[in-house]
């Protein structure tokens, strides 16, 4: 374990975070490292844009006419606001269900719009503005192109569950019997398994060449519409869209939650897996820009569009500057 992050107030370093970090190339071979690479922890969101690949594959994609924008909500953690609400909506209608068939559950949106209008109108939240909803609504359009039990599409023995278990495997080099398998917050499986093997899986996200031809034909596309729609994928102003709209389609990036994200170099094959040890996101754009740097790939124009995530302030109740969020001074051990 090392020191990933330093929170400063004034001239003293006032908390610490510490992670583990795995650069993989698409044969798994490490490239860098910082902490434990081998470290297990389940992918929670941050397996989103593999979990959308069936959408494609199964044949849902073409046949209900998804674009880009509903492809990329597919693999989202999104904020509830009503552009994203809006295009889950529409993925629904154009798969013939309605909203109760999301088995998400209900949370209160990130987005503050749509908060207040829940207040305003006396509404309790709905499963579509779940952050999870996009997924949910492309898990269920594989399970209509695949001829399942849309009132199925959790169980881990559903058809679009069993094809994701299996590129969850051919991606990561893990076998199925290997990984670890609970429940995720939105009730869909999570799978468990070492940081190495999540960066080896979004490397081989990027260069599919040696996958299966369902991957090889699914995940460009997936990535593309993430890099066309990054605002579908978490909000305006987060970090994860803005990083993926700087990058222009040379980074695939996803959050997950304690304070995980998995990264792809869609150019170079090569991918990142980064997560704290508290499960904090606080100083996670600190510590992926400080590692693309380390890896070149940070070039001037991207850091221009991402300068207020690289060392962010801490500000007080006046808005004053009274401390920032910084990298801890880790390098990635080759």
């Amino acid at each position: 374990m090392e020191a990933l992050v330093h929170v400063t107030r004034g001239d003293i370093i006032e908390a610490v975070h510490y992670g583990d970090i795995a650069v993989c190339d698409v044969t798994g071979k490490l490239l860098g490292s910082v902490g434990d690479p081998s470290r297990r922890i389940y992918w929670r969101s941050s397996a989103k844009p593999i979990q959308a690949l069936p959408v494609v594959y199964s044949g849902a994609a073409d046949r209900f006419g998804f674009t880009a924008k509903e492809l990329s909500v597919c693999c989202a953690s999104h904020c509830g606001s009503a552009e994203h609400v809006d295009t889950v909506r529409g993925i629904l209608a154009k798969i013939g269900l309605d909203e109760a068939a999301l088995q998400c559950g209900t949370h209160v949106p990130g987005d503050p719009q749509q908060r207040q209008w829940l207040a305003a109108n006396n509404r309790d939240p709905l499963p579509v503005m779940n952050n999870c909803s996009g997924k949910h609504a492309g898990k269920l359009a594989s399970t209509v192109a695949m001829g399942g039990d849309v009132e199925r599409y959790l169980e881990l023995d559903s058809p679009v569950q069993q094809a994701i278990l299996r590129d969850m495997s051919v991606l990561s080099g893990v076998a199925e019997q290997d990984m670890v398998i609970s429940t995720d917050g939105c009730s869909a499986p999570t799978h468990g398994f070492g940081l190495r093997e999540m960066a080896t899986s979004f490397a081989r996200l990027c260069w599919p060449d040696d996958m299966p031809t369902r991957i090889q034909s699914s995940a460009p596309r997936i990535i593309a519409a993430m890099a066309a729609e990054p605002v579908m994928v978490s909000g305006r102003g987060s970090f994860n869209s803005e990083l993926l709209a700087a990058f222009q389609g040379r980074v695939v990036a996803k959050g997950g939650a304690e304070g995980l994200m998995v990264l792809g170099l869609t150019a170079r094959g090569i991918g990142i897996a980064v997560r704290s040890r508290d499960g904090s996101a606080r100083g996670q754009s600190v510590v992926v820009l400080e590692i693309l740097d380390q890896l070149g790939a940070l070039d001037d124009e991207a850091r221009q569009a991402l300068d207020r995530f690289i060392k962010p302030q801490l500000r007080n109740c006046r808005d004053d500057v009274i401390g920032h969020i910084c990298a801890a001074g880790f390098r990635l051990g080759a």
